[in-house]
């Protein structure tokens, strides 16, 4: 068991949350179950003062998870000193089986609750409340995922064994432990790169088309090559290690916290982008959602870039 004023907060927090979500929930169903645009009754009036109050109270939980999935993530950091073998939260993530589901799961809370936010905006600005039942189904699925994640974040904190051994990233992250983890690591660099930045220019090419769905599941594979990218080949020139692959290690105060900069770009970038083929924009707030994205992808792509570049212009020769 591992007790921290840090994992005290979160856990207060998201027990708080699951309270208030649990409340929206009940109304949600009965929204969804009775709530009908053309009815004048007194039940439909009263219904349509409730989804608006329920709203708010999910769109409050929601703005305040996004910004702590980065208080967890420091929070992981901060507890790594106290576990022996662990040099960041890569170690804690691995000290337990429910580390590496929670971080997964954690991050696709964070593209469905920023969804459901915008798709409330989009509701609200609506006359006819066109997407009313969708984005009420939709925090319907976002609250189980939610209180799985609330829940599999007290087991996994609550199983760490404070006198037990853990991995540091450097054998987590490791190329020749023969995992799959190591197989995705020891892709050809050539092919790394080729993917990485051909997909960025294949979505320039699919905005200039305005090919909105293109472009979405172009940033989802912009998102999955980045990542294996960034831990492959770009972190390395980050610590100027050829064997030092870990992710979290970037988001350390010896690294100048650029991990948190990278990480933030390539969310704003890949979720505006996922944003243009999941909601009917007017045609400027498309055009805008377009920019940021692209504006957010080239911020990423042009920082990871500038690693590789500096070391070679610094010492000749890449790693």
């Amino acid at each position: 068991m591992l007790i921290t004023p840090e994992i005290i907060t979160l856990t207060i927090i998201n027990i708080i949350f699951f309270f208030f979500a649990s409340l929206a929930f009940y109304f949600s169903v009965r929204i969804l179950l009775f709530y009908d645009p053309n009815a004048t009754t007194q039940r439909q009036y009263k219904l349509e003062k409730q989804s608006y109050l329920i709203a708010t109270v999910i769109k409050f939980i929601f703005y305040i998870k996004i910004p702590l999935f980065i208080f967890f993530i420091f929070t992981l950091n901060k507890i790594a000193t106290i576990l022996p073998g662990a040099m960041c939260g890569a170690g804690v993530v691995n000290a337990t089986e429910y580390g590496t589901p929670l971080l997964m799961l954690k991050i696709l809370n964070l593209y469905i609750f920023g969804y459901w936010i915008v798709l409330n905006g989009e509701d609200m600005n609506s006359q006819e409340s066109k997407y009313l039942r969708l984005k009420f189904l939709l925090f319907c699925f976002a609250y189980i995922l939610l209180v799985i994640e609330i829940v599999t974040q007290i087991v996994m904190f609550f199983s760490i064994d404070v006198k037990s051994v853990v991995n540091c990233c450097g054998a987590i992250f490791s190329t020749t432990n023969g995992t799959y983890l190591s197989t995705v690591l020891g892709l050809k660099v050539r092919y790394l790169l080729s993917a990485f930045y051909g997909i960025y220019l294949f979505s320039l090419i699919s905005y200039l088309f305005k090919n909105r769905y293109l472009f979405s599941l172009l940033n989802i594979l912009f998102l999955i090559i980045s990542l294996i990218s960034l831990i492959a080949f770009f972190g390395t020139y980050i610590y100027e290690l050829p064997t030092h692959h870990c992710p979290f290690c970037l988001l350390q105060k010896d690294y100048n916290y650029i991990g948190y900069f990278l990480y933030i770009f390539l969310f704003i970038g890949t979720f505006y982008g996922l944003l243009v083929g999941l909601i009917d924009f007017s045609k400027k707030e498309l055009e805008q959602r377009y920019r940021i994205s692209l504006l957010f992808n080239f911020l990423y792509l042009l920082v990871v870039s500038y690693f590789p570049i500096a070391y070679y212009l610094k010492n000749g020769v890449f790693l």
